[in-house]
């Protein structure tokens, strides 16, 4: 489940922020508690607590005293609008290039992609 080319407390991070991103986890819902994660999946506590720290350096969960971890409101519009950002900045200039170097004109690519017209 975990590989080595990134920290395991920013692969657990990046899977929490999957699941707000998929809808898995909405505003008020709970994270699982740090022992309960650190237990599924043979973790150090202190790693499962550093991406929750994280997430909550960015506002995307609230510390509730006694309660837990809780999804902020806006969580998901927030990182869509980082995400979207970062893929364009990122991303996209790489994967323009490689359209534009295998000649590839927007119908193929239309009628090539899953869903695309046929």
């Amino acid at each position: 489940m975990w590989h080595d080319n990134a920290p395991i407390y920013r692969q657990l991070k990046d899977k929490v922020v999957g699941m707000m991103l998929d809808g898995l986890l909405k505003p008020g819902d709970a994270l699982p508690s740090v022992r309960q994660v650190a237990a599924d999946y043979q973790l150090n506590p202190i790693t499962v607590s550093r991406a929750y720290q994280e997430l909550v350096d960015e506002t995307l969960v609230e510390k509730r005293r006694g309660l837990g971890m809780y999804v902020t409101d806006g969580a998901r519009d927030k990182l869509l609008a980082s995400e979207r950002e970062r893929f364009l900045r990122e991303d996209w200039p790489t994967m323009l290039e490689r359209i534009r170097r295998l000649g590839l004109d927007l119908e193929t690519l239309l009628t090539a992609a899953p869903g695309g017209a046929a």
